[in-house]
């Protein structure tokens, strides 16, 4: 959709202060994404020595499957490597290249920061030698609930970036939504998105490839919508996520931890409200769903029958293991999903 039909505020202020210079925003975008690869790749090894000095080290449960006992001690909150470098990366680019412009890209950036708090209380309480276990469930869901919710009042906020719209595929015109449902739309989609992501993280590269690919892709429905500040957002955590795999490739030398998923999947789903493709946030991230899913359907399922089990073990990733599927061969297949997933998401926005 071109800037002159774009329901979006400010929209014509991001075009123009780009029509100011003659780089492509794509070139940019780009450009940014492999520095922050690059940052992240440099700062990957002192970081993880300084994760071991400090002992922080992933605790894992007993009730898993065996292989992954030997996966007890790994360094863990490795997401902050991902969001130090996007914050890093972003105000770097908004301060030098979007100087009269930009300021709607605080909000994922604070969402991502804020998330990445959240998850970095909880990876640790739940380290290796210490009793908490991490905050409960209800403590970790109501938090992000929170964070949901000022994130869906900011997007909606008429003073603020004023989005009350979603599309819907070979649908030409945005849909408006009243303000009540939007908002429980928006605070529904960043808590489940965060949780979802949060589920995925169990093997190793799972979570970190499945984000990279959904980011790559809203960041190309981005640069069909002329969306330019979002376009280099998201190949700028793209590349972060990038340099983290390097380091999280079987056998995984760092966790993601809560600190990076819980932070990745909040930011992901606004950046798909921002774009108004929220619709299409459960099929470009087709694995967090089906992740988080499982779970949804085990624990229904177990209390419907009296202890019967639906799954072997939930989330679904576990419950190939058990199958006997070997753990690359998890984490390849569901990539692949993820990719023609994301491929189809694309398409259907260009619809």
């Amino acid at each position: 959709m071109r800037r002159d039909s774009w329901p979006y505020n400010g929209t014509a202020q991001q075009v123009d202060a780009l029509e100011t210079t003659s780089v492509s925003p794509m070139a940019i975008s780009l450009v940014a994404g492999v520095l922050a690869c690059l940052l992240a790749l440099a700062a990957g090894h002192p970081f993880v020595r300084l994760l071991r000095l400090y002992r922080v080290g992933k605790a894992i449960q007993v009730e898993l499957p065996s292989s992954h006992g030997q996966k007890a001690g790994t360094p863990t909150m490795g997401g902050l490597l991902i969001c130090v470098t996007v914050v890093a990366v972003t105000t770097v680019v908004i301060s030098t290249v979007y100087v009269s412009a930009g300021r709607s890209i605080l909000l994922p950036l604070g969402v991502l920061i804020g998330s990445a708090i959240l998850g970095a209380v909880d990876d640790r309480m739940s380290l290796l030698g210490r009793s908490e276990g991490g905050l409960s469930e209800r403590s970790k869901l109501g938090w992000s609930l929170a964070i949901g919710a000022v994130s869906a009042v900011a997007l909606w906020h008429p003073g603020l970036l004023g989005v009350d719209f979603v599309f819907l595929p070979a649908v030409r015109d945005p849909v408006h939504l009243p303000g009540w449902l939007y908002l429980a739309l928006a605070v529904l989609a960043i808590a489940g998105s965060s949780h979802a992501v949060n589920l995925t993280d169990g093997l190793d590269s799972l979570a970190g490839w499945t984000a990279f690919i959904a980011f790559a892709a809203f960041g190309v429905i981005a640069y069909l919508y002329e969306q330019y500040y979002l376009v280099t957002f998201c190949f700028t955590v793209a590349g972060a996520v990038a340099a983290f795999l390097w380091f999280n490739a079987y056998p995984a030398l760092v966790f993601m931890g809560d600190t990076g998923a819980l932070a990745l999947g909040a930011t992901l789903a606004v950046v798909a409200l921002m774009l108004g493709q929220v619709v299409l946030l459960p099929l470009v991230g087709i694995v967090f769903v089906a992740e988080a899913g499982s779970v949804i359907v085990q624990r229904i399922y177990f209390k419907a029958t009296g202890g019967k089990r639906f799954f072997r073990m939930a989330p679904i990733h576990l419950h190939f293991q058990l199958l006997g599927w070997s753990e690359t061969q998890v984490t390849q297949r569901f990539w692949l999903v993820s990719i023609l997933a994301a491929m189809l998401g694309v398409a259907l926005a260009l619809v």
